[in-house]
């Protein structure tokens, strides 16, 4: 496979060419909102394509990337949109709408398996084993090209397995029960940010 894998600095360039449907990832140096950090913010048009935007970490001052993701026209496909969207709130200062999560969708969808990271829907749905090797790397200095290859990856087969995704809602007759999830995922990430970690439902 031919990628195309293009690093920007700070911000995605000016008029920009994208799609209406686009995957998102993220990239911090942790998982705590209050100690780590946002780094990268990759985005693939679905077309074997990936830019990856190193932020800067001084201002976050992204007008291009930001325009993008405010965008309530462009789909914006997630796998676990409950992180990315936790911290490009706290970051970039964006509720973003418009939003799709493959994790969440699996989890309604694939009832068959308790798997649902995006390695086993890469192996199911693209039939590729891919290495997360790199997850746990450092993503907030200069990247390597190891490392700019498995962000590329994060983002480059999300269409095809939300479509696959889709279909099996659609065929089971879950998709509505979905839709009405994913309504939810913003005020999941709200309470996320005031600290509201917890299952609200339980007892």
């Amino acid at each position: 496979m031919n990628l195309d894998i293009k690093l920007h600095k700070k911000d995605l360039p000016e008029k920009i060419e994208l799609s209406d449907k686009i995957a998102v990832d993220c990239e911090f140096t942790g998982l705590n909102i209050e100690r780590d950090r946002l780094c990268l913010v990759q985005i693939s048009t679905g077309n074997n394509d990936a830019h990856i935007i190193q932020l800067d970490k001084d201002n976050y001052e992204a007008p291009n990337l930001k325009q993008v993701l405010g965008n309530k026209d462009i789909n914006k496909l997630f796998h676990f949109a409950r992180a990315d969207l936790l911290f490009i709130k706290k970051y970039l200062n964006l509720d973003i709408e418009n939003v799709n999560c493959t994790k969440i969708m699996s989890k309604i969808a694939r009832s068959y398996t308790d798997k649902h990271g995006l390695k086993d829907l890469i192996k199911e749905f693209i039939g590729i084993d891919v290495s997360k090797q790199l997850q746990s790397s450092d993503f907030g200095g200069e990247l390597s090209d190891r490392q700019l290859r498995y962000c590329a990856q994060d983002v480059l087969y999300l269409h095809k397995i939300y479509e696959s995704l889709k279909r099996i809602l659609v065929r089971e007759k879950r998709i509505n029960l979905y839709d009405e999830t994913i309504k939810f995922i913003n005020t999941r990430v709200k309470l996320d940010y005031a600290s509201f970690k917890e299952d609200i439902w339980s007892h």
